[in-house]
Order: structure tokens, then sequence, then C-alpha cells
């Protein structure tokens, strides 16, 4: 295994210089490299691959932003930073990091405004559905604020901002930062590989990296900038600090493998909430608000029109599996053919009995679960998890049930064979300007990560969006502070 150790600068030669150098050219990445050019800094940003986007370019696209965006007023919502801030507390705890989170909702009017200035198109319509992502090309949709306790915490205001295309919005987003950071004066090294820090009196300085077969050396005058992303792909790292993740699928483009997170720990660097993940079970919102999710003992477990992500962590890390999205027939008939993502259910029976048979359920466990929710839903109540009454009816035969695991987002994509997915959301210790900070609390002079190579606003929970979000808002702060030296 090769040497993450840092190097002296007294024993390398430098190849290139300049005053910041940003390692990654994802979402992150560009946030700090156009902001350090911004600022009047000569930036260089390596990328390992052949050629800039990273995960980023391949995710979702949604952006967590509100407090009062233009597309939220043109929408008809009246948002406010201490609502977003109450939302995301609670949905991103227990233990979100309230010093960043108080930040980025506070500021978060201001980066909306920033993604429109780099070219980021939004269209001003509300996409109403639950969803993992809209199938159309509207800019705002709803990442359950509006579902139980969340309605009861803050006023509740969709923030899921959405750059204008459909399904997937990465790649469009990601084209128009990385064109704002080169726009700015940023220049590319491609297929680069960061491999080692290099120190100097105590100081990061620059970065040994890989190019192919040749080691190449850089200087950074003013600071180095890690936005590697996390440590999904690393197998060995999952196994110390995230373990939940092992045996599903990964939710990166491949290059997540903690590099930037080894070589800042090599010379220093603490680490915060390595545990933290995200995880993605690919069961349909449009599916299951209609209907149910149950476990693998036939029981709901959660309302569920909440914010999908959070009904993935409440499956994977506290129930039974395996897990079925439960519909009958009038429900089914109700779904847009595009909200589907081509999945079809496998199993069906006239009745629940029919169906947990087929399905290998307990005796009885899911007739009494069917039995009990259509009794309260006669009445327009989930007494038990509080699903909202819009989405409440009894639910009368013939049933189907669709196998998470058959997966969706794709042919192959969740290729674990678990129908669940994720990556980590720890790591390096970092101040809400990016600096690195050392196991005193102390920071490392000239090191500076964001995005998913840092611990930023999470908790033990997560919302899409809030990591392009925090990688792209602390990303701008890293680079405006490292161009400062």
């Amino acid at each position: 295994m090769a040497s993450v150790e840092p190097v002296g600068a007294a024993d390398v030669t430098f190849d290139h210089e300049c005053d910041v150098l940003v390692v990654g050219f994802g979402a992150a990445g560009a946030a700090a490299a156009q902001e350090a050019a911004a600022a009047g800094a000569d930036v260089l940003v390596l990328e390992r691959s052949s050629g800039p986007g990273g995960t980023s370019a391949q995710s979702g696209g949604e952006l967590y932003l509100g407090g009062g965006t233009e597309v939220q007023k043109a929408c008809g919502f009246d948002d406010t930073p201490d609502d977003m801030f109450a939302f995301l507390k609670a949905a991103l705890g227990p233990h979100a990091d309230e010093e960043k989170l108080r930040l980025y909702c506070d500021g978060s009017v201001e980066h909306f405004e920033w993604f429109r200035a780099c070219g980021v198109p939004f269209k001003p319509t509300l996409f109403e559905k639950p969803g993992w992502m809209p199938y159309t090309e509207d800019g705002l949709m709803w990442l359950g604020e509006n579902a139980w306790p969340y309605n009861t915490i803050a006023k509740p205001a969709p923030r899921g901002h959405r750059p204008a295309t459909t399904m997937f919005a990465g790649g469009i987003l990601m084209e128009k930062l990385i064109g704002a950071a080169t726009a700015a004066g940023a220049v590319a090294h491609q297929d680069t590989v960061a491999t080692n820090l290099v120190v100097e009196d105590g100081r990061v300085v620059g970065v040994v990296a890989r190019k192919f077969s040749d080691r190449v050396v850089y200087r950074a005058r003013r600071g180095v900038v890690l936005t590697t992303g996390g440590f999904v792909d690393n197998e060995d790292m999952l196994a110390d600090h995230a373990p939940i993740l092992l045996g599903h699928d990964k939710v990166s483009d491949g290059t997540s493998d903690g590099s930037g997170i080894k070589i800042a720990t090599a010379a220093g660097a603490a680490t915060r909430r390595m545990a933290s993940v995200e995880i993605a079970l690919t069961a349909n919102p449009a599916v299951i608000c209609r209907g149910m999710l149950v476990d693998g003992l036939g029981q709901r477990f959660i309302n569920e029109d909440v914010y999908p992500g959070l009904f993935s962590h409440k499956a994977v890390q506290h129930r039974t599996g395996p897990f079925w999205a439960i519909i009958d027939e009038a429900g089914y008939e109700d779904i847009d053919e595009a909200d589907m993502w081509g999945v079809r259910p496998v199993h069906a029976g006239e009745t629940a009995t029919e169906l947990a048979e087929s399905l290998g359920l307990p005796p009885g466990a899911l007739e009494a679960t069917i039995e009990t929710y259509n009794r309260h839903a006669e009445q327009g109540e989930d007494p038990y998890f509080h699903k909202d009454a819009k989405w409440l009816r009894p639910l009368k035969g013939p049933f189907a049930a669709i196998d998470p695991r058959d997966g969706f987002f794709g042919a192959g994509r969740m290729g674990a064979g678990t129908g669940a997915g994720g990556f980590t959301l720890g790591g390096l210790h970092t101040t809400v300007d990016g600096e690195v900070l050392n196991n005193s609390g102390e920071r490392i002079t000239g090191l500076y990560a964001a995005g998913r190579t840092a611990s930023g606003i999470h908790g033990e929970g997560y919302i899409s969006g809030t990591s392009l979000g925090d990688g792209t808002f602390f990303g701008r702060r890293a680079g405006r502070k490292a161009a400062g030296g």
C-alpha cells in the first residue's frame, strides 16, 4: 500500500505553482475554485478522472435552498431562514451541526442567487407530488417539509430547488458550475490524483500527485482545498467507520475512496461523525403514499409521505427486511406512468392473505396491518404514524407488492441487490470557513476542505439537496478563505 504520509517541501521539486490548489472538481471543488479565482487568486484544480463533474454530475441535482428565494415566492410560498433552520435541525438530526446550519440557512437566498449568477436555470413552478425527483422541469419540489412531525415544527415550505431539466439534473448543474469556475480563471489538470500533502514548517504548502505513471508535485502559495468526496468506495474505511453501508450499493461515481480524508489525517487532521451516512431504499414514494410500506414482518413503521431518505434510514437501520411497497388497484391506477420508473409489481393477490403468502410474510401479519390501516383511514386519520389525511383511504383488493430490490434509477444501478444504497457524510473536522482542524482543535495552516470530504451540516439524518447545498456553500467559503491566505 502506497504511503499517504505528508512529504517535506525540502524533499521535493515543484513542477507547478499556484495560489490556491483545489483537489477534486465536483460541486464543492467547482464552488471553491470559482470563489478563489473570483477573489483574484491563481487557481489550479486537480481532477483524478478524465473530466470534471464527479459524483455531483451523476446526482439528482437537487439543491436544498430556502428562506425566501425567488422561485419560492413565484410559487406562492413565504419562507424564512428561521423556518428553514427549524426544519433542517429536526430532519438532519439528531446532532446536526447548528453553527454551520445557521449560517447555511441565513445565507441560503444569497447562495441561490449565486447559482443563478453561475447560469443555473430554475423554472418558477412547483412539482407537488411526493417522489425522489420530478419527471418534469419544475424548479421546486417538496422534500418532506409538509409531512408529520416536521409540519408541526416549522411552517411548511418546499425547498428542493431543481435545475430546469427532467429527472437527473446533476449534469446541467455541474456544466454551469464548471463553466463559472473556468470563466473566473481556474485551470484544471485532469487524470491527476493527489497522493500526499506537502508540508513546510507545520504548514501545508502543496500536494504530491500522480498523473498516470508520472509523479507531479504542486506548490500552493496560499492554501490547498480538499474536495475529493467521501469514502463509500473504500471497503476498509466503511468497515472501520460506517459498516451500515457494507453490502449495499454505493451512490458514487466510483472515486469516493476517502483519499482526501486519508492524506489529511496523515498530516494530523481530525475527523468528525464518520459513522453518519445517507441511505436510499428504492421504494417508490408515489406507490407507498397511496398504499403503505411494510417490513419483513408485514408491519408499517413510518408515515409514508415523509421524505424518502427518512423512511430509508428508518427501514435499513432499524427494521427487519425485506421491505414491500403495498398498493391496491385504485391506488396503482392513480399513478402517472412516468412516476413508476419503469417498475411493475411482480407479486399480486385478490386478497391480503394471498399477497402475504406470495411474499412469505408471517400468517395474519399483513392482514392485520391492512385491517388496522383501513379502520383508521375510514375516519381520515392515522393515529400510529400520522400520514397526511389526503393520502388516507381504505385499501381494497386486489393488492400488489413492489420489491425495492428490483430497483429503479436506471437498469442495474442498485447492483448490490439489496434495494438500498448510500454514501458517507462524515469527514474532516472543519471550521465554518473550511479550515481543517487537528485533534487539539487547532487550524492546520494552509489546509481546507469542503463537500463530503468534510463533516458538514448533517447529524444522523439526511434530506436531498443538502450535500450539493452545503458542499457548494462551504466550498465557496473555503475558496474565499484560502484565497486570502
